[in-house]
């Protein structure tokens, strides 16, 4: 696979690889006759269930989309709780609350971004246990799964992944081996394909499950609660149609984002493999920074983002010395229960931990297409900053 050449353009925090294998696959969806509810969706959720190991997939419309389905499908509602990391995506918790449930923030492991086992642990063995809890792979890098997946057993609740920058990470269980999206004790998982991941149909997103049940109750959700068979079945004996089996919404995929998929899928081992390669160099080069752990022997980090950290009262600074050398660094993290959306429902702030990491993170570009020129210059850059730091000191 040949990348872009680089050039002096300011560099962008994060950016697709669209080749012309892709073109070419979404030219040809409009070149057919089926730009929606066509067999193109069936073989993106075949090619994902191939990647991941899942035994279903069910694609949807983004991945905000993905998350309020399975939330639904799973039950979460008024009364029942969904845990998750103080520093998850708004959609994540924001699609637990447009179900109508409570969302109970846990602080982050200061190393790794991830929801603190330990804070969990404690908090389980106090009150009331949650009807979901869910693990946000922060960055790419998986939560410790394998003592999750053991509190699930002790307290019995519903574990899901979100994996919206971890799509292709793995983490070992038991001495094994499993991808984002395999393990059979996770009743879901969520992927994204917003041009920031690791593929992408444009907008677009999936859930992973080994739960047949589910992904078929999945796939009527997605398409206004109406069951495709029945309506089939009505269709084949020439009467009207099936109307809908229960609520449900307009979460379909269109054929052509699937197409798009399906091309980029067959790209995910070299943009994973490029992506760890920049981590790599980003760890080398830059040794006078902090990092997050970048995992441990029972993890594999899948690198969506690549965070470093600064000090609190130095970030601000730093990210203005970048943006002027032309770098652009990602979203930064967020601390949601300090957002005022959820401090004026109750949000408190004892999230010390997730207060810091938003405080001091910052996301440097890192996608297939960085080129090692373009990635000297971010670590040029980062390299000034710390010279001039030095000199003033």
């Amino acid at each position: 696979m040949a990348f872009p050449e680089p050039d002096q353009r300011p560099l962008a925090a994060s950016r697709a690889f669209v080749d012309q294998d892709d073109i070419d696959a979404v030219v040809e969806v409009l070149r057919g006759e089926l730009l929606s509810d066509g067999p193109g969706v069936r073989r993106f959720e075949k090619g994902l269930c191939k990647e991941s190991g899942a035994s279903h997939a069910v694609a949807v419309s983004s991945g905000s989309a993905a998350r309020h389905a399975l939330y639904h499908a799973l039950g979460v509602g008024v009364g029942r709780t969904v845990m998750i990391a103080a520093n998850a995506p708004a959609a994540a918790a924001l699609s637990a609350q447009v179900c109508g449930g409570e969302v109970e923030f846990v602080d982050i492991d200061a190393r790794t971004a991830n929801l603190d086992t330990a804070r969990l642990e404690e908090r389980l063995s106090r009150g009331s246990v949650p009807h979901v809890v869910t693990a946000v792979h922060c960055n790419g890098l998986p939560c410790d799964m394998e003592w999750l997946l053991a509190l699930r057993s002790r307290h019995d609740f519903e574990l899901i992944e979100d994996g919206a920058f971890a799509f292709g990470a793995r983490y070992r269980v038991d001495g094994l081996w499993y991808r984002v999206g395999e393990h059979p004790g996770v009743r879901a998982t969520i992927l994204s394909f917003h041009p920031d991941q690791h593929i992408t149909t444009g907008e677009g997103g999936a859930i992973l499950t080994s739960d047949g049940a589910l992904a078929e109750r999945l796939c009527r959700l997605r398409s206004h609660g109406i069951d495709p068979e029945v309506a089939e079945d009505f269709a084949s004996r020439g009467d009207t149609p099936g109307g809908p089996c229960e609520l449900g919404f307009n979460y379909r995929m269109s054929e052509l984002q699937a197409a798009l998929g399906a091309s980029q899928l067959k790209k995910l081992p070299e943009f994973l493999s490029a992506r760890r390669e920049i981590a790599m160099r980003y760890m080398a080069e830059l040794r006078d920074f902090e990092f997050l752990q970048p995992g441990v022997s029972d993890q594999e980090h899948a690198y969506g983002r690549f965070c470093v950290r600064a000090h609190a009262d130095e970030r601000g600074a730093l990210l203005r010395f970048l943006c002027e050398r032309g770098v652009h660094t990602g979203e930064p993290a967020h601390a949601l229960p300090l957002s005022p959306w959820f401090q004026s429902r109750g949000g408190g702030c004892e999230f010390s931990n997730a207060k810091a990491h938003a405080e001091r993170s910052i996301a440097l570009p890192i996608y297939p297409a960085l080129s090692e020129a373009e990635q000297a210059r971010v670590i040029r850059a980062l390299a000034d900053w710390r010279a001039r730091k030095r000199r003033a000191a």
